[in-house]
C-alpha cells in the first residue's frame, strides 16, 4: 500500500491521486468495446446460431441441449450440497427477503384539493435477467441478491444466466424456485437477454455484476434494454480514527481478494494508526496473491490534516463499501454504496447475510445512486382524477401556463371542459 499525506511535501501528489480517483470508471471498458460490439451484434442478427457458437467457444458448452439447466438438476444440486450450506443459503435468503420487503414502495393516493385525486401505482417489471458471474469465484450470494428483490417486487419472469455454474449456485436457484436458468455468460449472454433468441426470450432489464466484457455489453445494450448499473472492480474505503488495525486490515484484504484491480483505501488523521494498518495489511495479504496484487496496485493509506478533510475525501471517493467508527458518522456520509458501522461490522457480512444488497455502485457512481434494491424491479405509475369542481379551481391556471408556452391545443383541451361546466352550472 502507498502512504499519501494531504499536507507537506506529498500534498501535490495526493491531490493529483484524488482527482484521478474521482474520474475512475469506464475507461477500461473502451479497450474491450470493439470485441463486445462484434459479439452483441452477431447475437442480435443471428440469434441462437451466434449464441451457441460463442457459448461453445467461451463457456465450454458441450452442445445446445446443455444450454438450459433443468429444475431436476437444480434440485439435485440442492440435495448434494452440505446441510450446513443449505442452512446458510436459507438464512441468507430470509435476511435478504425481509430487507427487500421493507424497501418495497407503496401505492398511495391523496386529495390536495376537493375533487382532485393524485397518487401512484407500484407495478413490477414483467421480466428481468440476473447475471451471475462464475469465474474466479462462484457467487451463489449474487443469485440471492439479484433474484430475491425481483421476486419481492412481483416480477413474473426471473431469468438467470451463469457460465459453468457452481453446485452452490444451482442449489441457491432451487431454493428460490428459479425455473429459467441458462448455462451461458459473457457479452453473448447479455445480448441474448437484451434482444432475445429462439432459446432465450428477451427481458425488460438486466441486473448483476460481471467482468469487463459483461459490463461493456450492458453499456452497449442499455438503450435497448434497461440495466441496473455498470459495475467495476470492488472498492473499499475505511475512514477511522479509533478502529483496530487488525480489523481494518482484514476488511481491506477481504475486499481486495475479489480482483487484482480492486481499490482499497484507508483514510485517517492518525499517522500512527496509518502505519499500523499498513503493516497489518502487508502481513495479512502475504499468502493471498490476488489481494496482494490489488493492494500493491491500488492500495492507499491517506493521512488527512483534519477530520473535516478526511470526511470530505471520503465523500469525494464515493466508495462502494465504506466503514466508519460510529453511528454518528452517518451525519457526514453522503456518497457511499453501503455503510458498515463499528468494529463488529465486518464488510464480508454485507456480502452474504446482513440483508442489504451487495450489488453496489462502483467507479464513483455512488454520487448519484445506491445499491441494487427492490426499487430497481418496479415502476411507479402516477395517477390523477379531476371532478368538475377541481377543474374549475385549477383549470384556469393551467390554461394560463399553456398559453404562455404557446401550446394552444393544450389550452383548448382545458378550456372546453371549463366551458362545459359553465354551461351546466
Amino acid at each position: 500500500m502507498k502512504l499519501l499525506r494531504t499536507k507537506g511535501r506529498g500534498a501535490q501528489e495526493t491531490a493529483q491521486t484524488l482527482a484521478a480517483l474521482e474520474t475512475r470508471g469506464g475507461a477500461a471498458l473502451d479497450t474491450v468495446l470493439p470485441a463486445v460490439r462484434r459479439i452483441v451484434s452477431a447475437v442480435r442478427r443471428q440469434g441462437d446460431r451466434a449464441l451457441l457458437r460463442f457459448a461453445a467457444e467461451f463457456d465450454s458448452l458441450p452442445g445446445p441441449q446443455a444450454l438450459r439447466v433443468s429444475p431436476e438438476e437444480m434440485a439435485a444440486a440442492w440435495d448434494a450440497v452440505d446441510p450446513d450450506m443449505r442452512d446458510a443459503l436459507s438464512v441468507a435468503a430470509a435476511q435478504i427477503r425481509d430487507f427487500s420487503v421493507g424497501q418495497l414502495p407503496a401505492s398511495w393516493s391523496s386529495s390536495p384539493i376537493d375533487g382532485l385525486t393524485t397518487g401512484q401505482l407500484v407495478r413490477p417489471l414483467g421480466s428481468v435477467g440476473c447475471y451471475i458471474p462464475s469465474g474466479r469465484h462462484p457467487l451463489p450470494s449474487t443469485l440471492l441478491m439479484t433474484a430475491i428483490p425481483a421476486q419481492v417486487a412481483g416480477v413474473e419472469r426471473v431469468v438467470v444466466v451463469s457460465p459453468r455454474p457452481a453446485p452452490e449456485t444451482l442449489a441457491a436457484a432451487h431454493l428460490l424456485g428459479i425455473t429459467e436458468f441458462y448455462r451461458v455468460g459473457g457479452a453473448h449472454a447479455v445480448a441474448a437477454l437484451a434482444y432475445g433468441t429462439a432459446s432465450i426470450a428477451h427481458v425488460n432489464k438486466i441486473v448483476g455484476p460481471g467482468n469487463l466484457y459483461v459490463t461493456a455489453a450492458k453499456r452497449f445494450v442499455a438503450f435497448d434494454c434497461a440495466i441496473d448499473m455498470l459495475a467495476g472492480p470492488t472498492e473499499i474505503v475505511v475512514t477511522s480514527e479509533r478502529g483496530h488495525a487488525a480489523d481494518i486490515a482484514s476488511d481491506l484484504v477481504a475486499q481486495a481478494e475479489h480482483d487484482p484491480e480492486a481499490l482499497a483505501i484507508f483514510v485517517t488523521t492518525r499517522s500512527d494508526l496509518a502505519r499500523e494498518v499498513m503493516a497489518e495489511t502487508k502481513q495479512r495479504s502475504r499468502t493471498n496473491p490476488i489481494a496482494r496484487q490489488a493492494l500493491d496496485r491500488n492500495g492507499l493509506v491517506i493521512v488527512a490534516a483534519s477530520l473535516d478533510e478526511a470526511h470530505a475525501i471520503t465523500n469525494r471517493l464515493a466508495p462502494e463499501h465504506l466503514t466508519v467508527d460510529a453511528a454518528r458518522d452517518l451525519d457526514w456520509v453522503y456518497n457511499a454504496g453501503s455503510v458498515f458501522i463499528g468494529r463488529w461490522s465486518a464488510q464480508p457480512m454485507g456480502d452474504y447475510i446482513s440483508g442489504p444488497n451487495h450489488t453496489l455502485p462502483t467507479g464513483g457512481t455512488a454520487h448519484v445512486r445506491g445499491g441494487l434494491s427492490v426499487n430497481d424491479f418496479v415502476k411507479l405509475i402516477t395517477i390523477q382524477q379531476y371532478s368538475g369542481a377541481a377543474m374549475r379551481a385549477l383549470g384556469p391556471k393551467a390554461e394560463l401556463l399553456a398559453r404562455a408556452e404557446g401550446l394552444v391545443g393544450h389550452a383548448a383541451a382545458i378550456r372546453i371542459r371549463l366551458s362545459r361546466r359553465k354551461a351546466n352550472a
